[in-house]
């Protein structure tokens, strides 16, 4: 069975690496040397995070010469944000809920 286009997305942002990654692509294109700076991780471990983003729709790869470098495709990420946006406004409500009835909670009976 295929995962869903969402479960995908969501695995690759599930890992801390990966969520770094496209935070500093996030200030613009880098090399996958650019992007390994900041780990203790071999240069194919970085290769194997980058595949995966990019399967997820997350980023895009392109080549000049002897440089591949790594953009963020920001377009998978609404499609997750608006799927938990749902999720907020529930709990938006639930708390706008919670605070009243702590409001009156608090005023205690009516005397």
């Amino acid at each position: 069975m295929a995962e869903d286009r969402l479960s995908t997305i969501f695995a690759a942002l599930a890992d801390p690496t990966r969520r770094a990654i496209l935070t500093r692509l996030a200030e613009g294109e880098a090399t996958v040397s650019e992007l390994a700076e900041p780990f203790s991780i071999s240069l194919p471990a970085i290769s194997r995070h980058l595949k995966v983003l990019e399967q997820a729709g997350l980023i895009s790869r392109s080549r000049s010469a002897q440089w591949r470098s790594s953009r963020l495709e920001a377009a998978p990420l609404r499609e997750a944000t608006e799927w938990m946006d749902r999720y907020r406004q529930f709990w938006d409500v639930n708390f706008t809920r919670l605070d009243a009835h702590l409001k009156r909670v608090q005023e205690g009976p009516m005397s």
